[in-house]
C-alpha cells in the first residue's frame, strides 16, 4: 500500500468538527485490560486547546502485568519458535490491520498533535510499511551461518535477545513504535511498548489493530503513560532490551538504568543537525529541500536541519530567500489542506520554543524572520517559523535542541572551516550537503561526523540504518542492522583446540 487517501468528509472537517474516541483499558498482553490506577490522560487539542479525549495512564502495576505477560510468551509461549514464514505472515496481517484503519489514525494523529495531513498520510504509511517491510527482511537474514577461524570451525547461531521495552516519543507515536517493535517481532522478541503522554489515541487504535491480527498472547503490549511508568519499564529486571527515542538527558538516565542489570540498548537521541550549502549550487535547486528539512513538522523531528551553513559570499542571497520562504508558509488548521505548518504539540513546548527565541536575541543573534505567534491565531500553541542570523556556533541556540521551528544560520570563510563548525557539536544525528560536485559532496560527507548526511536531499531514511554519533544515540534502527540490535550471537563450536 502506498500513502493512503482520505475520504472525502476529511477535506471538509476541521480541528473543531473532528471526533476523537476515548479508550477505557489498556492493551497487556493481548487483552484489554483496566489499568491498576485511576490517572487518566487528557489529550488536549493543540489547535482548540480543548480536551478531545481521555485514556488510562499506566502504572507500574501495569508495567509489572505486561512485562510478565512478555517474560512468559518469550519464555515458554510459541512466538520465539515459531517458523520465520509464520511470524511474517502474522506482521502482515499486523499491517494490512493498519492499512485498514488508516483514514482514522490519520485524523487522531491530526488532532492529537496538530500535525498537517499531508505529514499523517506518511506517518500512517510509515507504521504499516515498518511491519512489511521486516517481515521481508526477517526471511533474508539466516538464523544460522557456518564459520572457520583456522584453528576451529562451528556455527554462529543468531537468537532473539529477549523481552524488549519499547519507549517512543509524541512526533510521530505509531510509525516510531512500528519503526522499532517490527524488527523486534521479526527477530522473535516480545514488546511491551510505553508512548509518550501526547498522542496516545492514535497508539492504541494501533493496539486494536494487533489484537485483530491475531498475535500470540504476551507478543504485544501498548501501555501509554509518563515518566514514572517508563522508568519502572527500564528499570524491570526481566526486561532484556530497551530500545528508546526522546532527549539526550532522558537517554542518559536510561542507559544508567540498564547499566545495573547490563541490559541491552538502543538510544535514538538528540540532534542539532547541520545543512553545508556549496557556493556552486542554485538557490531554487535545494531551497525547498532546505526548509522542509529544517521547519517541517513545525521543526518536531530528531533530524531537523536546524543550523545552515554557507558561506559568507552567499549569506544575504540565502537569508533572504529563507526569510521570504518563511513568510510564504501557511500557518494554521492542520485539517485545512492548505496548511504547511501546524502548532506544536503542548503549551510546555511553546514556552519551550519561545524561552529559546528570546535566549537568541539576549545572546545577540538578530531574528531575520519570525520569532513571534502568527497574526490571527489566537488559539493553539503556534509558533512562527523563525531564522536566526549574525549567530555563532557557541551560542545555545546554535548548540541545544530546540524542537521547534527555529533555524541559525551560520556564515563561513572555506569548506574546511564548515566542516569543523558542523562537526562541533555534541551531537551526530543527520546532516546534507548541497552541491552540483557530487564528488565534492562526497568528499565533504565522509568527513561529517553524523550518522546520516544526504546529498541534495533531507530528512530520515525508511530502510536504511538510521542512528547517531556522539550523544546522538546508540546502535541503528532500520534496514537489516535493525534487525541485528534484536539479536544475541551465540557462537557453537564444532571443532577447535
Amino acid at each position: 500500500m502506498g500513502v493512503p487517501t482520505l475520504n472525502d468528509g476529511t477535506s471538509r472537517q476541521d480541528a473543531a468538527s473532528v471526533s476523537v474516541r476515548s479508550f477505557g483499558k489498556l492493551f497487556i498482553g493481548g487483552s484489554w485490560q483496566a489499568s491498576a490506577g485511576d490517572e487518566r490522560m487528557d489529550v488536549i487539542s493543540p489547535v482548540t486547546e480543548e480536551l478531545i479525549a481521555t485514556v488510562p495512564a499506566a502504572q507500574p502495576g501495569d508495567v509489572d502485568r505486561a512485562v510478565s505477560a512478555a517474560r512468559q510468551a518469550f519464555d515458554s509461549g510459541e512466538w520465539p519458535g515459531l517458523p520465520v514464514a509464520e511470524r511474517r505472515r502474522l506482521m502482515r496481517k499486523v499491517a494490512d490491520e493498519i492499512d485498514a484503519r488508516a483514514p482514522e489514525l490519520i485524523e487522531t494523529f491530526t488532532a492529537e498533535v496538530g500535525a498537517p495531513l499531508r505529514f499523517s498520510k506518511v506517518v500512517a504509511y510509515m507504521t504499516s510499511h515498518f511491519l512489511r517491510r521486516n517481515a521481508d527482511l526477517a526471511g533474508e537474514m539466516p538464523i544460522e551461518r557456518p564459520r572457520d577461524w583456522g584453528t576451529g570451525s562451528g556455527v554462529l547461531r543468531r537468537e532473539p535477545v529477549g523481552v524488549a521495552a519499547v519507549i517512543t516519543p509524541w512526533n510521530i507515536p505509531t510509525a516510531s513504535i512500528s519503526m522499532k517493535m517490527a524488527p523486534a517481532l521479526a527477530a522473535g522478541c516480545t514488546v511491551v511498548a510505553k508512548p509518550a503522554w501526547e498522542g496516545p489515541v492514535a497508539t492504541l487504535i494501533m493496539a486494536e489493530a494487533i489484537e485483530a491480527a491475531g498475535l500470540p498472547a504476551g507478543v504485544v503490549s501498548i501501555l501509554p503513560g509518563g515518566r514514572d511508568a517508563g522508568q519502572h519499564l527500564v528499570s524491570h529486571r526481566d526486561v532484556d532490551k530497551v530500545t528508546f527515542t526522546g532527549s539526550t538527558a532522558a537517554g542518559r538516565r536510561i542507559m544508567e538504568a540498564c547499566s545495573e542489570r547490563v541490559a541491552r540498548v538502543t538510544l535514538e537521541l538528540g540532534g542539532k543537525s547541520a545543512a553545508i550549502v556549496a557556493d556552486d549550487i542554485p538557490l531554487n535547486d535545494f531551497l525547498p529541500s532546505l526548509v522542509r528539512g529544517g521547519i517541517n513538522h513545525s521543526g518536531q523531528v530528531c533530524a531537523a536541519l536546524t543550523r545552515v551553513l554557507v558561506s559568507r559570499r552567499r549569506h544575504d542571497e540565502l537569508v533572504d530567500a529563507l526569510s521570504g520562504a518563511f513568510a510564504a508558509m501557511r500557518m494554521g488548521d492542520p485539517f485545512d489542506r492548505a496548511t504547511q505548518l501546524g502548532p506544536l504539540v503542548a503549551e510546555r513546548q511553546r514556552e519551550r520554543v519561545e524561552d529559546y527565541i528570546s535566549l537568541g536575541r539576549a545572546e545577540g543573534a538578530k531574528v531575520a524572520a519570525g520569532g513571534g505567534r502568527p497574526a490571527g491565531l489566537d488559539r493553539g500553541w503556534f509558533v512562527e517559523p523563525t531564522l536566526f542570523v549574525d549567530a555563532t556556533n557557541d551560542m545555545r541556540i546554535a548548540r541545544e535542541e530546540i524542537f521547534g521551528p527555529v533555524i541559525t544560520v551560520l556564515p563561513y570563510d572555506g569548506l574546511d572551516e564548515a566542516i569543523d563548525i558542523a562537526n562541533d557539536s555534541e551531537y551526530g544525528l543527520s546532516g546534507s550537503v548541497y552541491t552540483n560536485d557530487l564528488d565534492l559532496g562526497r568528499n565533504v560527507a565522509r568527513r561529517i561526523r553524523s550518522g546520516q548526511v544526504f546529498l541534495n536531499g533531507a530528512g530520515t531514511t525508511l530502510d536504511a540504518p538510521f542512528g547517531g554519533f556522539k550523544q546522538s544515540g546508540i546502535g541503528r534502527e532500520g534496514g537489516s542492522e535493525g534487525i541485528e540490535e534484536f539479536f544475541e550471537s551465540k557462537l557453537i563450536v564444532e571443532r577447535g583446540i
